[in-house]
């Protein structure tokens, strides 16, 4: 009988702390959830904004994902062609790359700017810079922070220029060019064919509810277990 009686204090014990911790799991999920649903409608904002000058390196320190991520940015400067760089996509357009295209401004910094997509038929053309268009050019997008590293199943190869990632700083050592933003720019739609702009994915997965919901009734499902070792005859 004292056993019993020790063990149902124990697994009362451990019913309280389980509910506690659920509890707390589903108000983190709450918290979370209006983080998110925050987000979602900041970045929706800063998509339809009219375009704003896209941060000069003197502001580079302050980039960051709260702040700048998909701002509607405009700049202008002259495309590198021979400093092209594709990244492997995979799009609604079908396999591909994305091109990646060094834009030196006014003050002889660099920004990378993602042109758009490219078919695989017209890598050849796309690396050779013929896609990207010489002299002066002004360019409409959204602002991007660099995907440094590489893809999920692939590293980049900086030494051969192949690439699975948007990462501007490999990039740029690549092809010996300094200084570089840490972001590049999406670039809207334009007239030309090729690359296709406008691209850009906006996708937030928002489960915090469910996530929430599942947490909390987990904690209703404490007091319930432990009544019914209560109640049971002893």
């Amino acid at each position: 009988m004292a056993r019993r009686r020790i063990l149902t204090v124990l697994f009362l014990l451990l019913t309280a702390v389980a509910f506690a911790g659920f509890v707390a799991l589903g108000v983190w999920q709450v918290k979370r959830l209006a983080w998110k649903e925050d987000l979602i409608a900041r970045v929706e904002a800063r998509v339809h904004a009219e375009p704003v000058a896209a941060p000069g390196r003197h502001d580079w320190p302050m980039v960051d994902e709260d702040s700048h991520e998909y701002r509607h940015v405009r700049l202008t400067g002259e495309y590198r062609t021979d400093a092209v760089s594709l990244v492997a996509a995979a799009t609604e357009k079908g396999q591909g790359y994305w091109v990646m295209a060094p834009l030196q401004r006014g003050d002889g910094s660099w920004v990378y700017i993602n042109q758009g997509f490219v078919p695989q038929a017209q890598r050849e053309a796309a690396q050779a810079g013929d896609l990207t268009p010489e002299g002066p050019v002004t360019v409409t997008g959204l602002l991007r922070l660099s995907h440094p590293g590489g893809g999920v199943l692939r590293d980049n190869v900086p030494a051969e220029n192949r690439w699975y990632s948007r990462d501007v700083q490999a990039m740029a050592a690549r092809h010996e060019l300094a200084p570089v933003a840490p972001y590049f720019v999406d670039a809207q739609a334009g007239a030309a064919e090729l690359p296709v702009g406008g691209l850009t994915v906006i996708q937030f997965p928002n489960n915090h509810l469910v996530y929430a919901l599942t947490w909390f009734a987990l904690a209703l499902g404490m007091p319930l277990a432990a009544w019914l070792v209560i109640r049971r005859p002893h």
